[in-house]
């Protein structure tokens, strides 16, 4: 066995590169079920960042479903909805046929087994100018039921509907429910006779408040006789599903007797759910949440092997776990398994399909036989071999720690990792926290090449999750409700000072960095706090204000809740803005901004850059063409992480890379 290389934290050499990274990784989600087909998405960096449907047959062949790179100064077909900008819900099939939301243009196309994809939907004047999402079948009266963002009308915002769109295209598309600011999740009862969907308005969001709704469907596809199931300002709805017997299931946060706070639980409607005798049941209560942030459409954490039985992921302290539940006891069953983040749950007779991933596996499309638990993957996330990078990866662990008044906050903590290397004698590693988007989404165990670039290369990490993340129930969530921009950054703060308290990280040598709402936490942990001696925010909020009014529309009233209603509380919006106290910013500051970005715009970073150079505070910029509110062409993701990576060692570790960042 070689012999350990004695060098200093950060400095040390890894095989996990910026190009092994870009080069085999890919994202996975969007898990559906045709027959005995199994699709999913993958977006992949290496065609720019194209999502591809695939399809695995029941042979084990895996192929893919829309056509390959187009040619030369040629659109090529990429699966993805920009409905609230973020997306989801962009395909579904309906016997071997696939019908999809294009990214270019955002019109819904039809592709039959082995033809060409046809647009069904109108090609609007204004490009992309109507947009959609969360599409189901709807097979008896030839029609297709999607989410729509009308970007086409005079109003001052896009106008939101579900509509009916038939299969042929023959007519353009039809409301059937309208007037409320956002719609998602329309799902068809199986018997066609009823709809149910979500619905909310400004200033709320879906994780705050929405309502579910069921309506009648008549014979021409109208919906009338509504009635509201579930859900209002105060209560969250997540995933309405029918069970194959015509039961409405869903997940609601609303508070139940035998538990201690509120939670993301499961649901279902006893009765006709348009009956006056309905009533809602709790199925399995449980200090767990099933339920997600909805940033995306048609995440799915639960689903029925059968009429009888349904399997669900739910989580706990951090940590996704699997039942099944019998729909007549309801007695529930742990499933086991190795992964500990599940995502777009599906299932048929005795196998549940999911996105899973573990702190010893990468994120995958998993197929589990329910009474063997036997675990078998159709789809790896990298094309590397893992076990060959075993000896450079570490493992979470996870940490729960004090906080402001009296609370406690969450985390997973990667200590550093290289067979390769030994520290110098006496030393401790310079910390990097992590701070999640959202701000409400959560920190994940599962092993995230990006992290172990870090850590292979000597760096602690701290994967933060702040108060006001998902997957410790509603109290939690609310900490961050008119706080953001406080209890975010102070929980960053004392989650590095626990670390470097219990002697497990240099208390002198901290960086932070996040994307999004992440970064804002990056930007305002450095600007109001002096305990960060440098940060990279990818795409992250500088100025609250401007968010109000330079966003798109769904996050538009966001800041209602996490800092106040606006204009009346401007005061908050101006005094935890990072860009109206930039003068107390001393730290140096790398920032990577899409050209293309319309939730969070270029000039959000640029303002904070003019401020910097002024004061002459060193700082990084990148701007990426192309690129929106995410990154996805191969070269930009290596380009900036190498460029994190060269400013970290030049401000946190002082040491002088071989590489330089064009």
């Amino acid at each position: 066995m070689p012999e350990r290389r004695t060098a200093p934290y950060g400095s040390w050499s890894s095989p996990i590169t910026s190009d092994l990274i870009v080069a085999s990784t890919i994202g996975l989600g969007g898990i559906l079920l045709d027959g005995t087909d199994v699709y999913w998405l993958e977006s992949r960096p290496q065609e720019n960042g194209r999502s591809v449907i695939v399809r695995r047959a029941a042979d084990g062949t895996s192929v893919d479903v829309i056509p390959p790179m187009a040619a030369a100064g040629e659109a090529a077909f990429s699966v993805r909805t920009r409905v609230h900008e973020y997306g989801g819900g962009a395909y579904f099939i309906s016997d071997g046929v696939v019908y999809f939301c294009n990214d270019a243009d955002q019109r819904v196309y039809r592709q039959e087994p082995g033809g060409m994809p046809i647009a069904i939907t109108p090609d609007p004047a204004r490009p992309r100018g109507l947009r959609y999402a969360d599409g189901v079948m709807d097979a008896r009266r030839g029609r297709m039921i999607w989410v729509c963002e009308d970007h086409t009308t005079a109003a001052s915002e896009p106008v939101n509907a579900l509509v009916d769109i038939p299969l042929d295209g023959s007519r353009p598309p039809r409301a059937l429910q309208s007037g409320r600011d956002f719609y998602a999740a329309p799902r068809l009862s199986p018997d066609g006779s009823q709809l149910t969907w979500l619905e909310w308005s400004h200033p709320n969001m879906p994780w705050i408040g929405c309502e579910l709704w069921v309506g009648e469907c008549a014979a021409d596809g109208s919906v009338g006789n509504k009635r509201l199931v579930a859900g209002g300002d105060d209560e969250s709805v997540f995933q309405p599903e029918w069970s194959p017997d015509g039961t409405l299931y869903f997940v609601s946060d609303r508070a139940q007797a035998s538990l201690e706070g509120r939670w993301w639980n499961l649901f279902r409607v006893r009765g006709d759910a348009l009956g006056k005798s309905a009533s809602v049941e709790s199925v399995y209560p449980l200090a767990a949440e099933f339920g997600r942030a909805q940033w995306v459409f048609r995440l799915s954490t639960f689903a029925f092997t059968s009429a009888s039985q349904l399997v669900c992921s739910y989580v706990q302290d951090g940590v996704h776990r699997m039942s099944t539940i019998d729909l007549a006891s309801l007695e529930a069953r742990p499933t086991a398994t190795e992964y500990e983040d599940i995502s777009f749950v599906r299932a048929a007779a005795d196998r549940v399909y999911f996105t899973g991933g573990s702190p010893n596996m990468p994120p995958a499309v998993v197929e589990l036989h329910l009474l063997s638990s036997q675990a078998k993957i159709l789809k790896l996330s990298t094309t590397q071999d893992v076990e060959a990078y075993r000896k450079y990866l570490s493992v979470p662990e996870p940490v729960t720690f004090d906080t402001d008044n009296g609370q406690q906050a969450h985390g997973f903590f990667y200590p550093p990792q290289n067979a390769d290397f030994a520290a110098t004698a006496g030393e401790l590693p310079p910390l990097l926290v992590h701070c999640h988007g959202g701000p409400t989404a959560a920190a994940s165990p599962t092993l995230s090449w990006g992290t172990q670039y870090w850590t292979s290369r000597g760096f602690a990490v701290l994967d933060v999750n702040y108060g006001g993340s998902t997957g410790y129930g509603r109290e939690y969530r609310f900490r961050l409700q008119e706080n953001w921009g406080v209890v975010d950054v102070a929980d960053s703060v004392n989650g590095a000072r626990y670390l470097a308290a219990t002697g497990r990280v240099d208390p002198e040598r901290w960086a932070i960095s996040g994307a999004s709402a992440g970064g804002y936490t990056t930007l305002a942990a450095l600007t109001f706090r002096k305990e960060f001696k440098t940060g990279a925010s990818y795409y992250g909020i500088s100025d609250l204000e401007a968010l109000t009014t330079d966003t798109h529309k769904f996050e538009s009233r966001y800041l209602d809740g996490l800092i106040g209603p606006y204009p009346q509380r401007r005061d908050l919006y101006m005094a935890r803005s990072p860009i109206h106290s930039a003068r107390l910013l001393a730290a140096p500051v790398a920032f990577f901004q899409g050209a293309e970005d319309r939730v969070v715009p270029p000039q959000q970073a640029e303002e904070m850059v003019d401020e910097l150079r002024q004061r002459r505070i060193p700082f990084l910029y990148l701007l990426f063409d192309g690129e929106q509110h995410g990154f996805r062409r191969a070269d930009n993701i290596k380009r900036a992480l190498d460029a994190e990576l060269y400013f970290y060692a030049t401000f946190l570790t002082d040491q002088r890379l071989e590489f330089r960042v064009s």
